[in-house]
């Protein structure tokens, strides 16, 4: 079969983000960021999580790419770092009060955030790596965890 010449192409883009989980119920907050300073986790879950994000279709004729990079960029910043970097998710972020801060759901909340700013049909895959060897990938429908 013949591939079009303006199939799709791949692109991914990689933000590093940290992330905390819990912190010490029985201090208060004050004290909690003088023990643990901006990330609160005595309880050693302070996450480093590489997110990569892939996006694909067709290739613009005059930008000659999928879409403008820094505009992805931005959207990254705005789906993935402005709500996540540096949060205490359990506590910081609405969404992780009522669903359970998993990778997974972390992957779930990323997907729908960069849904609504990304041109439609674009978006391809998050992937969540939170370890080397955890890693959830998120297209949209089934979570897959490698």
């Amino acid at each position: 079969g013949e591939l079009g010449s303006r199939a799709g192409r791949i692109h991914e883009d990689v933000e590093q983000i940290h992330a905390c989980l819990s912190h010490s119920k029985s201090l208060s907050d004050e004290e909690n960021l003088k023990l643990f300073g901006k990330c609160n986790n005595p309880n050693g879950h302070g996450h480093n999580y590489k997110v990569v994000v892939t996006v694909r279709g067709e290739i613009d004729p005059v930008s000659g790419m999928v879409m403008n990079l820094t505009d992805l960029k931005e959207c990254m910043q705005a789906a993935i770092m402005e709500p996540l970097d540096h949060k205490n998710l359990d506590k910081d972020v609405p969404y992780f009060s009522e669903v359970v801060s998993t990778t997974e759901n972390v992957a779930v909340f990323i997907w729908d955030g960069l849904q609504k700013l990304l041109p439609q049909g674009i978006l391809y895959k998050v992937e969540v790596h939170e370890t080397e060897q955890n890693v959830v990938v998120y297209k949209g429908e089934e979570t897959i965890v490698k």
